[in-house]
This record gives C-alpha cells, sequence and structure tokens, in this order.
C-alpha cells in the first residue's frame, strides 16, 4: 500500500512539472559598477571613477508547481569599465574586464505584470585589460560568486528590470608595469544593471 501511495506521489509530482509552464528569451542593457579598484598592493592608482558598460545574453523563466514562484536561470555576457588615474605615467586609463553571468534567481509575479527576484550569481572573468601600454599581462581570477536582487514589469513579450548585484568576494587581480614589480589588486563587483528582455 505504502508503495503505491509512493508511486501515485511521483507521478502526480512529475505531472506538475512537465504542465510547468516555460518561457525564454533573450536580453540587454547598460550597467554602473559602482564600486572601483581599491586594496592595490602598491601605491599605483590616484583614484578610479566607475562608467557605464552593457551586458547581453539568454534567459529561461519556469514555474514552479504550487509554490507560486518561478525560477530564472541566465546566461549573461557583461562588460565593465573603470577610469583611472595611472601615477607612474600620469595618464588617465580605462581598465575594462568582461565576465559571464549566470544567475539564477527565485522569483514571484505580483500585481499581474510586475515581479520581484533574488538569486545567486556565478559569475567566470574572461579578460582584464588597462587601455595604456606601461601595464602589461594582466591576469584576473577566473572565478567569484556574489548575489543578485531586483524587480521589473512585463508588457506582453516585453519586459525592463533593475536590479543590484553585489559579489560575495573580490576579484583579485594583477598586473605587470614598467619599473614595478607584479601589482596586485581588487575590484568588487557592486553594480546597478537595467535590462530590456523579450521573450521569444
Amino acid at each position: 500500500m505504502k508503495r503505491i501511495i509512493l508511486v501515485m506521489c511521483l507521478a502526480l509530482g512529475f505531472s506538475h512539472i512537465s504542465n510547468a509552464q516555460m518561457a525564454f528569451g533573450v536580453k540587454g542593457g547598460i550597467n554602473y559598477n559602482s564600486n572601483s579598484i581599491k586594496e592595490t598592493s602598491q601605491d599605483v592608482f590616484g583614484g578610479a571613477n566607475s562608467k557605464a558598460g552593457f551586458h547581453a545574453g539568454v534567459w529561461l523563466r519556469a514555474k514552479i508547481p504550487l509554490l507560486g514562484l518561478y525560477i530564472r536561470p541566465e546566461l549573461v555576457y557583461t562588460n565593465l569599465e573603470n577610469e583611472i588615474f595611472y601615477i607612474q605615467t600620469d595618464e588617465v586609463a580605462a581598465h575594462t574586464f568582461q565576465k559571464i553571468d549566470i544567475p539564477v534567481l527565485l522569483g514571484k509575479k505580483i500585481f499581474g505584470i510586475g515581479n520581484v527576484f533574488i538569486g545567486p550569481s556565478f559569475q567566470y572573468i574572461l579578460a582584464s585589460d588597462f587601455s595604456i601600454d606601461d601595464i602589461s599581462s594582466v591576469e584576473s581570477n577566473g572565478f567569484t560568486v556574489g548575489l543578485q536582487f531586483g524587480g521589473g514589469v512585463e508588457f506582453g513579450k516585453l519586459g525592463i528590470d533593475v536590479r543590484w548585484e553585489r559579489a560575495f568576494s573580490g576579484i583579485e587581480s594583477s598586473f605587470i608595469g614598467s619599473n614595478l614589480e607584479d601589482v596586485n589588486y581588487d575590484t568588487r563587483i557592486n553594480q546597478i544593471m537595467i535590462g530590456l528582455s523579450l521573450r521569444l
């Protein structure tokens, strides 16, 4: 009898999963990294200003049966920029890095068109560079984890959302400059993102 009840429960569960409403689409937008380079091992930077970057990617959303929630994993390419003053050469340089983000968000729809969400974001650093020739061989730690939360609205197939992302740990990086040994520095992701999404 217990086995029959267990089989019936499993069948009901798989039925709910198979009937879960799913959607997918593309997204893109702008992001502003409000934190800049810090914790430098040598006194080589005279300050840093954040600049706007961009992101683009794809998303999938599936309703979770019975809970009234949804899960939304995304795969996103992100480009971030800072503008720094490099003391060694008295130059203003752009510091850019690119990363792949995989946020896994848990969300809830509100008032029919709105939604709120929160979840971890797994990040892999693809590249990091400075715009001046004096700095070369830039290396960045490849993997870090952060948190995203925010909200948005949807009008038919078009959606807009605003979210905040904060890294749990900094990005450990290093570079070699003229007359310098290896310089270690930390850039901690702390950004506001505004995105548009299209359901396909």
